[in-house]
């Protein structure tokens, strides 16, 4: 099998084919005039994802620079990255006016189909947890931030726990080349869970963006954020017990101990370290002491990965996966398929790599679920009769077009 990295060396000419979204804007304006309020939205946050992925790329590309002596790379970069934050500065403006039509309509339609009799909300796909919040699209931080991001190196290695129920063991695991390694040591709370790394996504997503716009609080491993918007954006519930859960899942992130060989950003971390340093309330409401705001520092090894964008963007309804081994196998997916159709894996080495502590008789079931499911976002899974398990995307055209270039280089 070809060996395949996703973070492949930076190529300067890779930006050249990049699309200008721009190059036919006021064309673009005049077809749009009369649609839809909701499709000019999606379609401006089609935009901004994408100029978002584009600064992304050369700023990784700067990354790998910083220790050359291409001073002409880095300039040209540079104005890259300035061009495209203009650009991405228009769009942001635009949605903001358009957000707040698309909010009126949303309310209208709510009050109406509170007012219909017998509406019953529609039941979520299988091993889907339901949109808890289904008008979060106009949320301008969630527009704005809308790709969310995943770390390179906790999605190579299995952190994080797939039990459901405290465990207090201690893991390790090795790649198959024998060139990686980590243990993993749980606090008395237990070992941070596969549904606790929601806490890491939102913090790397937010210091990427910070970083991306040249921001000067990117600098430092600590970042702050209101918990409403947290749980609103990760697909949370919003009540007394959401807020209970998130701070039970601080102290689990905060008491795990991670030694490992594994590099980030270039360096390697020389100690055990906890998945966050630390975590701290900032502010609590005056009537229940509910946190209102908090303060987050995540360890020097994944500020590493987030400072050379070692990230990938993950899709939005990864947070409503509702098991973690679901969770896992899309991260999985995610970072080995890369810019792939399609991956194998045997579904041994698959169990390995996904951390599970189960039989592979277990495990081969619980895969069969999941493939029955088919609740993986972006991909679809199968699982063929001599135990190798086949990644591939669910974008049919994106597909046929990865099978026709394979065949075709053969």
């Amino acid at each position: 099998m070809k060996k395949h990295t996703d973070q492949p060396e930076f190529d300067p000419e890779k930006l050249k084919g990049m699309p200008d979204l721009f190059d036919d804007m006021a064309e673009m304006d005049e077809s749009q005039a009369e649609a839809n309020t909701d499709k000019l939205i999606r379609h401006l946050q089609a935009w901004h994802r994408e100029l978002s992925e584009q600064i992304l790329e050369c700023n990784r590309g700067l990354a790998r620079l910083a220790v050359t002596n291409k001073d002409e790379e880095k300039a040209a970069l540079r104005a890259r990255v300035a061009e495209l934050q203009a650009k991405r500065t228009e769009i942001e403006a635009d949605l903001e006016g358009e957000s707040k039509v698309a909010l009126k309509e949303q309310q209208r339609r709510n009050a109406k189909q509170k007012a219909t009799v017998g509406s019953v909300a529609p039941s979520p796909e299988k091993g889907l947890i339901r949109q808890r919040h289904p008008n979060r699209d106009f949320f301008l931080a969630d527009m704005f931030d809308y790709a969310m991001k995943d770390d390179g190196a906790s999605m190579e290695a299995p952190i994080f726990t797939l039990s459901t129920k405290p465990d207090l063991s201690i893991w390790t695991w090795t790649s198959k080349d024998g060139n990686k390694s980590i243990k993993v040591a749980p606090s008395v709370l237990g070992r941070a869970t596969q549904h606790d790394k929601d806490v890491l996504i939102y913090v790397v997503s937010q210091l990427t963006e910070a970083l991306n716009r040249g921001r000067d609080d990117a600098k430092n491993r600590t970042v702050r954020f209101t918990v409403h918007d947290f749980l609103v954006t990760t697909n949370r519930q919003t009540s007394g017990e959401g807020y209970k859960l998130l701070q039970e899942a601080f102290e689990r992130l905060a008491g795990t101990r991670i030694t490992t060989d594994i590099k980030t950003g270039g360096q390697r971390v020389k100690e055990g370290f906890g998945i966050i340093d630390r975590w701290k309330i900032i502010d609590k409401s005056p009537t229940d002491e509910r946190m209102v705001a908090v303060e987050v520092t995540i360890s020097e090894w994944l500020y590493n990965a987030v400072s050379a964008f070692e990230v990938l963007t993950i899709h939005p309804d990864y947070f409503r996966l509702r098991k973690p081994l679901a969770r896992r196998l899309y991260e999985i997916a995610r970072k080995h398929c890369g810019h792939q159709t399609e991956w194998m894996i045997g579904l041994e080495l698959l169990q390995e790599k996904a951390g599970s502590k189960s039989t592979l008789k277990e495990f081969r079931r619980a895969i069969r679920v999941i493939e029955a499911d088919d609740s993986l976002p972006e991909y679809r899974m199968m699982l063929t009769h001599d135990d190798k398990v086949k990644f591939y995307v669910r974008d049919g055209a994106r597909l046929i077009r990865g099978i026709t270039k394979r065949v075709g280089g053969q």
